[in-house]
């Protein structure tokens, strides 16, 4: 297995409407993906374009907003009221061998391989195992389409 590169960073909120204000107030952000909701996983999701160099992407930062007291976030938002960083993302060239990597490694897995915010495989591993961090390892995405502009 081979560690890809920082996809994004999960910031959980109470309001995606907020952060965008925030990010584009404060921050100075322009690529903003318009949100959308992944009930499936309880939440509703945006993403914030940082820019790159020469000709790379930068690292996204994804906005995630529980979609009700169900939501897996939703403790997580009570919590942490002002919102928080939830969790990072790295990018692996095949989401199965990197499971079967990190199963063999005595890693948690939280769940099933699923689909992402980005349309493609992803899983997460507990925290306790990652230093602390609730880590996403996902599925390189083919082509652009993982990018607001």
């Amino acid at each position: 297995m081979k560690l890809g590169r920082l996809n994004h960073i999960g910031v959980a909120t109470p309001s995606i409407a907020d952060s965008i204000a925030h990010y584009r107030d404060t921050l100075g952000a322009t690529a903003i993906s318009d949100p959308f909701d992944m009930s499936e996983q309880g939440v509703k999701v945006c993403f914030v374009d940082t820019p790159g160099e020469n000709g790379a992407h930068g690292t996204q930062i994804e906005l995630i907003e529980p979609l009700g007291p169900d939501s897996p976030i939703a403790k997580f938002i009570q919590q942490n009221p002002a919102g928080a960083q939830h969790h990072v993302c790295y990018e692996v060239e095949d989401i199965e061998d990197a499971r079967k990597w990190f199963e063999e490694l005595g890693k948690r897995i939280l769940g099933p391989t699923r689909i992402g915010a980005h349309g493609t495989p992803i899983f997460f591993l507990h925290p306790k195992d990652m230093m602390g961090q609730l880590t996403e390892i996902m599925e390189t995405p083919k082509g652009d389409s993982h990018w607001s502009n």
